[in-house]
């Protein structure tokens, strides 16, 4: 089954040039699926009609098979943005509760305690975010992805800002949730990382997918993600 299905999506923020131009991609279930391109690729865009933060101008999005709009479908996925914006005005505790009623899921607050401590922020679950370092709200915000378990989690740069101890924990914790048969769409620069996790890459230029197919296979042709962006944008890399 597919978690993820876009199907010829083009959006135009002024109505003449298209940002994104019959995109159409998918993510099944229990996969890491990367998604790559230079700034100004339509990345962000593509994850904002996603999650309908922009309205939807052509094309079909679902989301577990429901239609991207719909409660169901927002139920089922949930989106770790490049910000760190969080509620400041909320201990971790008070955010990570309000987003357990907002999905409906029974919060273990002992395991959310566990996964700050490991990402070295023991003791700190019950502070307010106002007094929290970027690196910490990003942290944050990985933490409460990884307890609220959706079937779909999508981040975009999320990982920017974190510390390597906390990036090898994550790659971890994201592996042990495909393996619960749940699949994540990671946006990253980071290409090692992608190279690491990631099942499959969808590279995205221009509005348009350029490629998208497995890392081991654009690996073996390219030798590495790098090279195979460079590549296409007619650079050395250099």
């Amino acid at each position: 089954m597919s978690q993820l299905t876009v199907n010829k999506v083009s959006y135009s923020y002024d109505g003449i040039v298209n940002v994104l131009a019959d995109v159409s991609l998918s993510v099944e279930e229990g996969v890491i699926v990367g998604l790559v391109g230079p700034n100004g690729s339509g990345k962000s865009t593509l994850i904002k009609n996603i999650f309908d933060l922009l309205r939807l101008q052509s094309g079909s999005i679902s989301i577990g098979g429901h239609k991207h709009a719909s409660a169901e479908a927002k139920s089922m996925g949930m989106y770790l943005s490049s910000n760190d914006y969080l509620p400041e005005f909320l201990t971790a505790r008070e955010y990570v509760s309000l987003l357990g009623d907002l999905f409906q899921v029974d919060v273990d607050h002992s395991e959310a305690q566990e996964l700050f401590r490991r990402f070295s922020m023991d003791g700190r679950y019950g502070h307010l975010i106002e007094d929290y370092s970027h690196g910490m709200r990003k942290k944050t915000q990985l933490v409460s992805a990884l307890i609220m378990r959706r079937p779909l989690t999508i981040i975009d740069e999320t990982l920017n800002g974190i510390d390597l101890e906390a990036l090898h924990l994550s790659e971890k914790e994201f592996r042990r949730v495909r393996d619960e048969g749940r699949s994540i769409l990671l946006c990253t620069h980071d290409f090692p990382v992608l190279e690491r996790l990631a099942d499959r890459i969808v590279f995205l230029d221009l509005g348009h997918v350029v490629s998208d197919a497995p890392t081991s296979d654009l690996i073996d042709e390219y030798g590495s993600l790098s090279d195979m962006v460079f590549h296409h944008l007619g650079t050395d890399g250099r």
